[in-house]
């Protein structure tokens, strides 16, 4: 039998790694790159293009707990492998459209991509084939998926400066084309561990089930916003607080290295810490970055990028592994979309929101992601192991 029980965890995480990465340098990450070019051209103002970003970010909130849920049924591979031509349908909607009524339909295309074929299916599907040993292929998948901003927004930068931005649009739509969709077909069909349909006997000593679900939802939510608000606007953000745009780029380049060294350093002491640890000196790192941004400026980009790195590259694996930490493997795919949709909502508001911020005053922005974050901490604090 082919597929990942065959291939084991660690193949499984490779797999879905390589997927993750281009899936989110096609999506997370153009905006930043690319909003610019976009509203030059179809005449409109960047406002515009995050706006249409946001909607199709929306989707994912009204979709993330019935996806889930199938997954817990039927398994992730045909949902990662049709994300994959979604997703390129989507972008090669991007690259033919003229008008922005067209525009705003390719991106809603590209939300029913997302919400199909980022990580929240991924982690669904690896805890659905390997139940509480999930944990440790969810970190690799985070590892390798880790240099999507690293690898994107470089790439799609060259691709636009040499192609155009419709260009650099049929660059990634072929990457799903060629590259992800082979690798999510040769996943294991269904679902090889099925779970039972409802949840075990509660444990003496857990955390309440509802209450705890709140308090994720806020504390995800919290760095939901932030991660949607930064990824869409990092670049231009470092030279709206004084760096040149080769070292707002230079630094935003380093926060794929910082994630990855921040999940190198939770999967070498996976065993011995709890993910509710990891989840909040996730949330505690965006603050002291942006303290150092807003006191230092253009001289502290690179702090303040390496730092939301590791925070960010963090909170991606506690989204997946406090959950089943705290609840266990049954209904984890149903459950995890519930968690999920909070943040889903705020995600697709916060690029248009920090946008709009941006133009009051760079430091303001940064001050309210900040102050979420803060939020966000305070949520986890109040969570029992």
């Amino acid at each position: 039998m082919n597929g990942p029980l065959t291939w084991g965890p660690r193949r499984a995480g490779l797999t879905l790694g390589v997927t993750q990465t281009i899936a989110y340098a096609a999506s997370s990450y153009l905006p930043a790159i690319l909003a610019t070019r976009m509203a030059a051209d179809l005449k409109v103002t960047p406002a515009f293009v995050f706006g249409a970003y946001s909607a199709a970010l929306l989707l994912l909130a009204f979709l993330a707990q019935p996806l889930g849920r199938r997954v817990d049924r039927v398994g992730g591979r045909g949902l990662l492998a049709a994300s994959s031509l979604v997703f390129a349908a989507g972008l090669i909607g991007l690259a033919l459209c003229r008008t922005p009524l067209q525009f705003c339909a390719a991106w809603m295309i590209m939300g029913l991509g997302m919400a199909t074929g980022l990580y929240d299916i991924a982690f669904a599907a690896l805890v659905d084939w390997f139940g509480p040993e999930g944990r440790r292929p969810i970190t690799g998948v985070t590892l390798i998926a880790g240099f999507a901003s690293t690898i994107g927004w470089p790439l799609t930068s060259w691709m636009a400066d040499h192609e155009g931005w419709r260009g650099a649009c049929l660059f990634w739509a072929g990457a799903h084309l060629l590259v992800a969709l082979p690798l999510h077909l040769s996943l294991q069909r269904g679902g090889a561990r099925r779970l039972p349909a409802s949840p075990p006997a509660p444990i003496e000593g857990a955390p309440d089930p509802t209450r705890a679900m709140i308090l994720l939802a806020v504390a995800f939510g919290a760095m939901a916003a932030v991660g949607s608000a930064i990824s869409a606007h990092l670049p231009p953000l470092l030279v709206a607080v004084g760096a040149t745009p080769v070292a707002a780029l230079a630094a935003a380049a380093l926060v794929g290295p910082a994630q990855v060294a921040a999940r190198l350093g939770e999967f070498a002491i996976v065993r011995r810490i709890h993910p509710l640890d990891s989840a909040r000196l996730a949330l505690a790192l965006f603050p002291l970055g942006a303290a150092l941004l807003l006191s230092g400026g253009g001289a502290f980009v690179a702090p303040f990028a390496i730092l939301y790195g590791c925070g960010n590259g963090l909170i991606t694996i506690a989204r997946g592994s406090v959950p089943l930490a705290l609840f266990g493997a049954a209904g984890y795919g149903a459950r995890l979309g519930l968690i999920a949709i909070p943040g889903r909502v705020v995600q697709a508001i916060a690029p248009l929101a920090f946008a709009l911020l941006m133009q009051v005053s760079p430091a303001l922005a940064v001050v309210a992601l900040a102050s979420l974050c803060v939020l966000g901490l305070g949520c986890l604090l109040a969570i029992r192991r």
